[in-house]
């Protein structure tokens, strides 16, 4: 039986970089990216014991990986800040905009960061 490669070396390389890049991501979440071989990179998110994680998305491609990071980084960050809070009523969109523009723009120059370390070019 021949094995069927899903992603090429050349993006597995891009995608370790990205995984890497989104390091803190998974210190703050649930989320964490493993290499699954020939198949691509796997998100596992929502660990849930004893059943495992309630997710599981695979990439092959590192732009749509970065994306998928860049969203759950993001998201992560905004829940964070408004925990506890009644502006979690509001959405990850309504938390945003409640911020300071320096804070909002901050946060949006942490995208370039990840970019950076993950050489992506967006």
């Amino acid at each position: 039986m021949e094995k069927k490669i899903y992603i090429t070396e050349e993006e597995r390389a891009k995608c370790k970089k990205v995984a890497e890049a989104f390091a803190e991501l998974y210190e703050m979440s649930d989320i964490v990216v493993i290499d699954v071989g020939r198949y691509g990179f796997m998100m596992l998110k929502y660990y849930n014991p004893p059943q495992g994680f309630e997710d599981a998305i695979t990439f092959t491609d590192s732009m749509v990986l970065f994306e998928e990071l860049w969203e759950e980084w993001l998201n992560t960050k905004l829940y964070l800040l408004a925990k506890d809070t009644p502006l979690l009523e509001k959405g990850y969109k309504g938390v945003f905009e409640s911020l300071s523009e320096e804070k909002q723009s901050e946060l949006i120059v942490r995208k370039a960061n990840f970019a950076k370390v993950a050489e992506i070019y967006l």
